[in-house]
Formats: C-alpha cells, structure tokens, sequence
C-alpha cells in the first residue's frame, strides 16, 4: 500500500478522519507506524496529501489530514477486456487500474465461459476491492469505470462505434496485424481477447468498427501480462 485511501464517510471533519478494519491492519502490521508518523493519503476521486496520526490503537486509527496534491494523469485509453477467469480478472484490473487506466468494458466473447458471468468477483463491491488496490499502488486516487457488456454483437454493432469515433482503435490479436505502436499520444480504444484471443468472426466485426489489429511477437501471453506489456507499449 503506497497511499492510504480515505473516502467521505472516514472524515470527522473537514481536516480530520477516522479508520479501521483493512487500512489499519495494514498500518500496523506492514508500516509499523506509531503515533506522530505521516503517511501519505489520498481521497477517492480528489486530491492526494499526508495525514499525521493522532491517535493509534488496535481498534481505531485518526489522522490529521492536509490534501493539496492532484492525482497523476489519467491514460487517454479505454480497454475492452474479454472476460478473464477470475484470477485473471482480479490481477488484470489491479494492473490496468495501477497504469491509469480509467474505463474498462469486460466484453463478452465466444471463449468466454458462461459461468464466468455468475462470479461473485463481479460484484461491483468486489471489483470495487480490486481497483482501490490498484490506486493503492499507484499513488492514484481516481477510481475508473467499470462496464459490463455481456452481448458481444449488439455492444459492438451499436455501441462500439461511437466508442471509438475518433479514436484509435486496437485489437490485440495473435494472428495477422501490425506490430504494436509504441508511445502513442492520442485516445484509443484498445480490445483484449480471453484466453485462446477472439475467433475471426469477433475479430472481423471489431475490425469493420474501425480496430486494426496488433501483435506483440510470437509469444502467446497470459492476459494479465499482454494487458501490462501493451498498455505500457503503448503509452510510455
């Protein structure tokens, strides 16, 4: 945990708040902090600073908090991720969320299993879990959007497209394609594939959208590593 995140209900007022549970575990046991220590926080979706700890126990933490700091810049890039198992998706929005990205669309997908559309980590408190640790890494405080798209057709036929107007538009594909564009510094929309990537009939449709397809060799990658090694390529 790189950043202590606050949220509006932790505050006592406007200088001052109060934590507990998982931030103080944390607290005690990694940063062995101690009473008059500063630790660096922030608030979802506002500003980043320090809070000085007034009072410590094994119950309870308060903080004196200053937060005068903007959030890092977002990355101008929207990612359609094919449903991963929950392994993955759970690493995979840590590591999209830790790079800056601030919309995900997990997609439906002919390789997607049915059944991973009924996973409990779906839940918008679980993906919730997910992306506060991936800011927590990053030192970031803006929380991204996550959508839920489970018709691959009809989201690509009549919502994809004004997705995308304006924007590069990027599958990932192992087969075909350019080698991934590196430091790019427009908006894209960037489509990821489930394990085994999209049949030509998803690949055919996203590519009538306007997406190009890119590769990034000859190695077959687990999603969570090509999501990192492609959105890093792709925004320096």
């Amino acid at each position: 945990m790189n950043l202590l995140l606050l949220e509006q209900q932790h505050f006592i007022d406007e200088w001052h708040a109060e934590l507990g549970q998982r931030q103080l575990r944390h607290v005690l046991d990694v940063h062995q902090a101690s009473e008059g220590d500063v630790l660096r926080v922030g608030l979802v979706n506002g500003n980043m600073g320090k809070g000085k700890i007034t009072h410590l126990s094994s119950e309870i933490m308060r903080l004196e908090v200053e937060l005068n700091t903007p959030p890092p810049p977002a990355l101008p890039l929207t990612v359609l991720l094919a449903l991963p198992r929950p392994k993955m998706l759970k690493r995979s929005l840590q590591h999209l969320t830790a790079l800056g990205v601030k919309k995900i669309i997990l997609m439906n997908s002919y390789r997607v299993e049915k059944s991973f559309w009924q996973s409990p980590w779906l839940s918008p408190g679980k993906v919730r879990e997910q992306l506060i640790l991936g800011l927590e890494q990053a030192r970031d405080t803006i929380m991204p959007e996550v959508i839920l798209e489970k018709r691959f057709k009809p989201f690509v036929e009549d919502r994809l497209p004004a997705l995308v107007a304006g924007k590069l538009g990027l599958v990932a594909h192992p087969l075909g394609g350019e080698s991934c564009p590196h430091q790019i510094s427009g908006p894209a929309v960037l489509a990821i594939g489930p394990e085994g990537g999209f049949i030509d009939y998803e690949v055919d449709k996203l590519e009538q959208t306007g997406f190009q397809r890119i590769h990034l060799g000859p190695r077959i990658l687990r999603v969570e590593t090509a999501v990192t090694a492609i959105v890093s390529k792709l925004y320096d």
